[in-house]
């Protein structure tokens, strides 16, 4: 691996964490937009982010933890029925082009920052 593409990674990688941290959000809202920018492909860029988010989500979850601000009972509700939300998107993302899931995610975080925005 070049020089120039493990600082970017590093890069995309301490980004990534502060916005878990600070959002409870990183990988697919701040690491696959960046991922994309370096060239990587959709479903590539979404793949790695979500092998990254495990680590970056149990850190992240143990120091709020630490802080007592986690519902461990809301988080086991809603991870059960995500697990199944989780292999239906996969299953989605592999049968659509990958521009169509680009524009399905740019559409997405629209719509989430106008919720954000105007509340």
């Amino acid at each position: 691996m070049s020089r120039q593409r493990t600082v970017r990674l590093g890069a995309i990688g301490i980004l990534a964490g502060a916005f878990s941290g600070l959002f409870g959000v990183g990988g697919g809202s701040v690491m696959v937009p960046l991922l994309l920018m370096v060239g990587y492909g959709e479903r590539r860029a979404t793949a790695t982010s979500l092998c990254a988010i495990v680590l970056i989500a149990a850190l992240a979850a143990a120091a709020q933890g630490l802080y007592g601000n986690v519902d461990l009972g809301d988080a086991l509700l809603l991870a059960g029925p995500a697990v199944i939300g989780v292999g239906l998107g996969v299953a989605l993302q592999q049968r659509i082009p990958e521009r169509a899931v680009s524009l399905m995610f740019s559409l997405l975080l629209v719509v989430v920052a106008v919720e954000l925005i105007v509340p």
